[in-house]
């Protein structure tokens, strides 16, 4: 499938050309460049004929003043040829940057507005690979290769053409030698390359061990497998080992196979240069001509099988690239004021709703889920694992539509609604909290971008988040560190918890967030979601039912239906339901 993906087709070739209207805003510094490198290209042609021509003056006895006026031409060619190289490599690198820094924008931009579907079989590995290591892969293939590859056609084309001028003979005799010996120098150097990018994945491989490892120390050490950890890593290194002593022998059979194909080449076209010589059918500072313009359009053919080799690599690259781009984006914008009909009042209605994940359309997830929620209510989701919880509320926040059904808000059909200003006046506060790797301020301050020192500061104190805050050495300052390690579990709620504050939403998601806390930390956590929750619709997934006693009302799902609604003191009524059950045994336990 890899290889295939990297075979040169003539869709691949249209998928290339698609990615260079990233130099369309940089096409006159693009053209620039272009200039430059045939004005680099026509001087590389013109130094070997001149160079002849200095030899064939010296060997005729010609005036200083001759010679010294071809030495000056060569002098002027060679500092053109410096000038126009320059410019050309300071162009195309402008150009790349930029263009790559627009790739890099537009592929982020694209990836971040794109729906959960898409992430459910992704992983942030692979995705992460796309913006790095695909995008330096095109950096060369959008500029310089394009150019390498015109410049070599130059150089290839003007070289025979000239060589054909200055002996039609010679030049046959070195068209069918020196191009044998490039092409089995090339496919020579892919058996290699193959090698090395074996070696290059082996490397990655025995990487991933160690990061493994390291990242799960301590369960590497709670199960006492060092010592399958190093024997895992030692199988790898000694692989690697084996890879790189086979490579060194090709490598060296490869430098010797070079050296003796080219200059054995080399010493043909001379032999058969020096008898014509001898003829009196060509001249001494042509044969010094020729022999140059032999070793360009060599090496220039042996250039081309890198050039085509990188070209491989991008279409590669750019299928991968192009399958991102093609997936279609969430109709996402920024919001900075929400439209007076948008303004979400708190009222929810499920109408029949059904839903299945993309990924498992096999498996029913809800099925004709029917119930409506009045505003500034506090409603709690309760049953047992897998019977709809996370999913009901993920239909709510539109992270996924119903498969059939609608949910309607204040009796507006939630597709009527644009996402963002949906979104925007919800808040969920989950029981595994994320946190950035920043401080504190910008962790909270996530919840309403641009909020006022004041404002941070008050939204921390009502998440009962600002004593803990201020015993801190560098107080809102404080770095979490990566996923918020640096903090205990009930400071990372209460962080979550001062973000939805700060964000004042309408509607409010928990998924509860106390079962993990010592009574301590519940005992805050709870006393800052019950000042949040206070003058809003709240749907709270309750894992622990002690905690929803006092909830306006409880919905009971189980395999994907509603199948007990009702207060507290209700559902206890009802017997042999399930929530009672679930009740007993968790007062029982």
């Amino acid at each position: 499938m890899e290889e295939q993906k990297n075979k040169i087709t003539l869709p691949g070739l249209r998928k290339l050309f698609k990615l260079y209207s990233y130099i369309k805003p940089y096409k006159y510094e693009y053209a620039l460049g272009l200039l430059f490198l045939l004005g680099s290209s026509g001087a590389s042609l013109v130094f070997p004929k001149l160079l002849g021509q200095l030899v064939d003056l010296g060997n005729q006895g010609k005036l200083a003043q001759e010679i010294n006026r071809i030495a000056l031409i060569l002098v002027a060619v060679l500092i053109a040829q410096s000038v126009f190289s320059y410019f050309r490599i300071y162009l195309f690198v402008h150009v790349a940057e930029k263009t790559l820094a627009d790739l890099r924008q537009s592929t982020f931009n694209h990836l971040v507005r794109l729906p959960m579907k898409f992430f459910q079989h992704r992983r942030v590995g692979e995705l992460n690979s796309r913006i790095s290591s695909d995008i330096t892969l095109l950096q060369d293939a959008l500029t310089s290769t394009l150019a390498e590859f015109l410049r070599q056609l130059i150089i290839i084309i003007g070289g025979v053409s000239l060589l054909m001028f200055t002996s039609f003979k010679l030049t046959l005799f070195m068209l069918a030698v020196v191009p044998v010996i490039m092409i089995l120098v090339v496919f020579f150097g892919r058996y290699i390359r193959k090698l090395s990018k074996q070696a290059q994945s082996q490397v990655a491989d025995s990487n991933t061990i160690v990061e493994e490892t390291l990242q799960g120390i301590q369960s590497v050490k709670a199960f006492t497998n060092e010592f399958f950890e190093m024997a895992r890593y030692r199988k790898k290194t000694i692989d690697i080992a084996h890879t790189g002593i086979k490579n060194g022998k090709l490598r060296g059979a490869f430098s010797s196979f070079t050296i003796l194909g080219l200059f054995g080449a080399m010493t043909a076209v001379i032999w058969k240069g020096a008898a014509l010589l001898a003829a009196g059918e060509l001249a001494t500072g042509e044969l010094f001509s020729f022999v140059i313009y032999s070793m360009f359009i060599g090496g220039t053919i042996g250039g081309m099988a890198d050039v085509f080799a990188r070209v491989q690599k991008f279409i590669g690259a750019t299928e991968d690239l192009l399958e991102i781009f093609n997936e279609p984006e969430e109709p996402v914008e920024d919001i900075t004021r929400i439209l007076p009909d948008q303004i979400l009042h708190g009222g929810i209605r499920f109408d029949q709703v059904s839903f299945h994940y993309p990924s498992r359309p096999e498996m029913q997830v809800l099925t004709d889920v029917s119930v409506e929620i009045r505003p500034d209510t506090l409603v709690a989701l309760v049953g047992p694992s897998g019977a709809g919880k996370s999913t009901f509320v993920s239909l709510l926040l539109r992270l996924y539509d119903p498969v059939n059904g609608r949910i309607l808000f204040d009796e507006k059909n939630s597709r009527d609604i644009p996402l963002s200003a949906l979104r925007s006046q919800m808040a969920i506060v989950p029981q595994d909290i994320f946190l950035f790797g920043g401080t504190i301020r910008e962790n909270i301050s996530y919840g309403k971008p641009g909020a006022s020192e004041d404002m941070v500061a008050d939204a921390a104190r009502k998440a009962n988040a600002w004593d803990f805050i201020s015993n801190f050495p560098d107080g809102m300052d404080t770095l979490v560190g990566e996923r918020g390690t640096q903090l205990s579990g009930g400071q990372r709620q209460r962080i979550a918890i001062a973000r939805a504050v700060l964000k004042d939403p309408r509607i409010l998601i928990l998924d509860e967030a106390t079962s993990s806390l010592d009574s301590e930390s519940e005992r805050l956590v709870q006393d800052a979601l019950e000042k949040l929750m206070k003058g809003r619709t709240s749907i709270v997934i309750a894992h622990r039912l002690s905690t929803i006693r006092q909830a306006d009302h409880i919905l009971v799902l189980d395999n994907g239906r509603i199948v007990e609604q009702g207060t507290h003191d209700q559902l206890l009524q009802v017997t042999d339901g399930l929530y009672r059950n679930l009740s007993e045994l968790q007062f029982a336990g």
